[in-house]
């Protein structure tokens, strides 16, 4: 954990987006580096952590990562409904992308305020639409990047002083001798409720 999803939701997504302490911080998908993002922004000081995702176990799950909300991707008017968890209505400080599909990275601009922060923590594969005739105006940053985990001295120290716990993404244990069913597992990720899979050699 502190080898990659830890140090890519924190450097990535918190320490890109700037969070601070009393920011209204999205998170858009909470599958392991989101939870990641999730956990770090809350403990960065983060007034509301809000998880937003289509899959009810994980956004169940969240709020143990540090979620204050959630929101079901699903709703009818996503912009709307992270715009209403916001201080004053007018958007959230920071919105941390976490999927890497259009639709998630456009959510991210359309719910932030006028001087919020986009960090795009998700791997596209495809492009996604920019609509600068609508924010040039309104004074945002956008970052990207890809994870050297520099971090992950600061983050053990967070874990030394129980600030964040790495152990709450482990949701299933083999051993060696069942590695085809912990592939079979984490390959139906959402349908066994997995979010991280240990494997030792030990029982």
């Amino acid at each position: 954990m502190l080898s990659d999803i830890l140090p890519t939701g924190y450097e990535i997504g918190v320490i890109n987006g700037a969070v601070k302490e009393g920011d209204v911080v999205a998170v858009v998908g909470v599958g392991p580096v989101g939870l990641a993002a999730v956990m770090t922004a809350a403990a960065q000081g983060a007034a509301k952590v809000i998880a937003v995702d289509g899959n009810k176990f994980r956004l169940e799950e969240s709020r143990a990562f540090g979620a204050t909300d959630t929101v079901d991707a699903s709703s009818d008017n996503l912009v709307e409904e992270l715009k209403k968890h916001s201080r004053d209505g007018l958007g959230v400080d920071v919105a941390i992308e976490a999927v890497g599909i259009p639709e998630t990275f456009t959510l991210a601009p359309d719910s932030i305020r006028p001087g919020g922060r986009v960090a795009n923590v998700g791997v596209h594969g495809a492009p996604v639409n920019l609509p600068l005739d609508r924010d040039w105006i309104n004074n945002i940053t956008i970052t990207t990047g890809l994870v050297n985990a520099t971090t992950a001295p600061e983050l053990l120290e967070k874990i030394k002083a129980g600030e964040i716990d790495p152990g709450k993404f482990v949701t299933h244990r083999f051993t060696f001798d069942q590695m085809l069913e912990a592939y079979d597992t984490f390959a139906r990720a959402a349908d066994e409720h997995a979010i991280k899979v240990i494997i030792t050699n030990e029982a």
